[in-house]
């Protein structure tokens, strides 16, 4: 019995020292990074309040328990992404253009770094949003302010409250913004 007094102690400090290894879900600090260099193109984070771009979306889930850009542990089944400039974390509005589904996403992560792609999703914000099947759709992504409310939602890995879908005229236009 001594000797398993002697051991527990030890044991638990190896546990503990492997989770400590991730950093935890928050939204402070907010960091920009500096320039950084991948398969030859140099990639330049910003603050880019206004970010409203088109583009292809694609999703990544088999990366469990890797550590995010951010230094958190990804989790497929959140509703997270990844950016190659945006400020980390970020929240985005992605828009599926194919069905003008919308949904609350919190960038976390760098990347895509495949060629005509300006984010990757988690399974979790693809499965949302409707493209896993698919792998890959048009989407528009907008950077957002959400309420504290939904923030915290997805710090927890939960979906934030549901977003408008976009349709007739709105979904057209973004449509057409697709080069």
């Amino acid at each position: 019995m001594a000797l398993l007094h002697r051991f527990v102690p030890v044991l638990f400090g190896l546990l503990v020292a492997g989770c400590a290894s991730y950093q935890p879900v928050t939204d402070s600090p907010v960091r920009i990074g500096p320039p950084y260099r991948v398969k030859g193109v140099t990639y330049v984070p910003a603050a880019q309040p206004v970010y409203d771009e088109v583009g292809t979306a694609s999703w990544y889930g088999s990366e469990s328990g890797n550590r995010t850009a951010r230094g958190e542990k990804f989790r497929p089944k959140w509703i997270s992404a990844a950016h190659k400039t945006l400020p980390l974390p970020s929240y985005v509005e992605v828009t599926n253009l194919d069905t003008g589904r919308t949904a609350l996403v919190r960038v976390n992560d760098r990347g895509p770094f495949a060629q005509g792609r300006i984010i990757d999703l988690s399974r979790g914000a693809a499965d949302l949003l409707g493209i896993r099947q698919q792998g890959h759709a048009p989407v528009r992504v907008r950077r957002v302010d959400p309420p504290e409310k939904d923030r915290k939602r997805l710090r927890k890995g939960k979906a934030a409250r549901e977003r408008p879908a976009l349709s007739g005229e709105a979904l057209a236009a973004q449509r057409s913004r697709i080069r």
